[in-house]
């Protein structure tokens, strides 16, 4: 098998996803909705996970009704192989396949090396790392099984990169191990027309962010702004992740595998 040469296909059929299916983890508020987003108006049939469940369902059918295509949701622990699973047997069942999964789920505690217990550790790295590995398996053996091949996203960080700040070692670590997940993932996965690729954000003012940097300044006792400069003049959206995913999942990155593309304006450079 060998990925298709799209040279003679117009830009306009490029950026479809009309007629695949993608899952999205996390993919209630944030990043992932953001990305689910971007997928629907390109015409991809989406199901969005979340552990929170009803908040995962208005998405769907906020997604739906205003891009014409099949939203649905469901219930999803990725720290729970068994829950993965069925995520992706949803997807199936329901929507008639898989093309694309997209692993944005994650959990960003603040807590000092010395004060870090083992527990909390594990649980970074069951979400982050493990959840990582167990949504690529589960898409991955039903992309071969459809012999349709795929497109597998990461959503790694600029943690993924350097260190960051105190307080947030396991997440650093475990974000490192996503790069380095996706870069291997590329190479089992090739043969099989499978492209694995990460996105690593930085920065942006989602819902998530904002409550950790509440709780950040809470805990110092010194408010801590969003406005958190850039090279390009503002913080983070979560569409400018949004757009960067699309491109990924889209045959406009059609010869790109193994890479992780740097959404943090200038922040790693």
């Amino acid at each position: 098998m060998a990925i298709a040469d799209v040279s003679d296909v117009p830009v306009s059929q490029l950026l479809s996803l009309a007629g695949r299916r993608a899952v999205v983890t996390g993919g209630a508020q944030g990043l992932g909705k953001a990305i689910a987003r971007r997928l629907a108006e390109a015409g991809a049939s989406v199901l969005i996970g979340d552990l929170k469940e009803e908040l995962a369902r208005e998405t769907a059918d906020e997604l739906s009704r205003r891009y014409g295509v099949r939203v649905i949701s469901t219930r999803l622990d990725v720290a729970d192989s068994t829950s993965v699973r069925a995520a992706a047997d949803l997807c199936v069942g329901t929507l008639g396949g898989l093309d694309i999964w997209v692993s944005n789920a994650g959990v960003y505690p603040n807590i000092p090396l010395l004060e870090m217990t083992d527990d909390t550790w594990n649980k970074v790295m069951e979400v982050n790392l493990r959840g990582a590995f167990a949504g690529a398996r589960e898409a991955a053996r039903r992309m071969i099984a459809a012999g349709r091949g795929g497109v597998i996203i990461n959503v790694v960080s600029t943690a993924g990169f350097r260190g960051v700040a105190p307080g947030v070692a396991a997440y650093v670590a475990s974000k490192h191990g996503v790069r380095g997940l996706t870069r291997q993932l590329a190479i089992e996965l090739a043969p099989h027309d499978i492209r694995v690729l990460g996105v690593a954000p930085t920065f942006c003012t989602t819902e998530g962010n904002m409550a950790a940097l509440a709780e950040l300044s809470q805990r110092v006792g010194v408010e801590i702004p969003a406005t958190l400069s850039s090279r390009l003049g503002r913080v983070g959206v979560p569409d400018d992740i949004g757009r960067v995913a699309l491109f990924c999942a889209s045959d406009m990155s059609m010869f790109m595998t193994g890479s992780t593309l740097l959404a943090d304006a200038g922040e790693t450079s």
